[in-house]
């Protein structure tokens, strides 16, 4: 029977607003707990044997002194097995703490678009039954180059790498199955965000799809191969 520390996951936050959505209500079902680590903090293990990174506004390459903190606390965990999930930023972050360039995007992903999985994600443990295309909500500017040694997952056609594997358990998705009507409402109206809305042709219809189906699925999947 596994004891409490193989059912805790930490959760790094960069903004308050960018939270686990979805994922929250999926770990509480599957009675996994979790604790938010914001970036401003001082950052360690407490115990956890498992780790999500979410997105945020900032760049993967700004000189922050939380980010660089991250960026060794992923190493670490890199280097000791430790089950990951990156989402947007996170994703970003897990491919440059292995080497991999995180530049500009050809142009600014923004709102429910449709993400291609690639043969490999048809019989990935986390991506297996998604079939070969689904539609996900997008913000990002920038992306990644695939990381040395990792399986290409996903693809949309403004950003060729949307998701992808490294080893058996660590994963980067740039879109966000986690989101929930809510959050991009709330989103849309943050300060920080404003400059990526004014870009757009109209409003974000926020309520246009919903990932809950993918995101429990996807979770259940990665707890899984996760299991210590």
């Amino acid at each position: 029977m596994p004891g409490k520390a193989a059912e805790s996951v930490l959760v790094l936050r960069h903004e308050p607003f960018e939270h686990l959505g979805h994922f929250s209500r999926i770990f509480a079902a599957r009675g996994v707990s979790f604790s938010y680590h914001d970036l401003s903090e001082p950052l360690e293990f407490g115990g956890e044997s498992r780790m999500v990174i979410l997105g945020g506004p900032m760049s993967a390459n700004d000189p922050l002194d939380g980010l660089a903190d991250e960026l060794k606390l992923i190493e670490r965990a890199l280097e000791s097995g430790m089950p990951m999930l990156g989402v947007c930023l996170g994703s970003q972050l897990i491919a440059k703490a292995l080497g991999a360039r995180v530049c500009r995007n050809r142009e600014l992903e923004m709102g429910w678009k449709p993400v291609f999985f690639t043969e490999t994600a048809q019989s990935d443990p986390v991506f297996c039954g998604c079939g070969e295309r689904a539609t996900f909500f997008h913000w990002h500017g920038e992306t990644f180059d695939l990381p040395h040694g990792a399986e290409h997952l996903a693809w949309s056609d403004a950003c060729r790498n949307q998701a992808y594997r490294y080893g058996d358990r660590v994963y980067g998705i740039q879109f966000h199955p986690e989101i929930t009507a809510e959050m991009i409402e709330d989103w849309v109206q943050q300060p920080v965000n404003c400059g990526d809305v004014a870009k757009l042709d109209g409003p974000i219809d926020a309520r246009a799809f919903d990932s809950a189906e993918f995101a429990g699925r996807m979770i259940d999947g990665w707890l899984a191969v996760a299991r210590p």
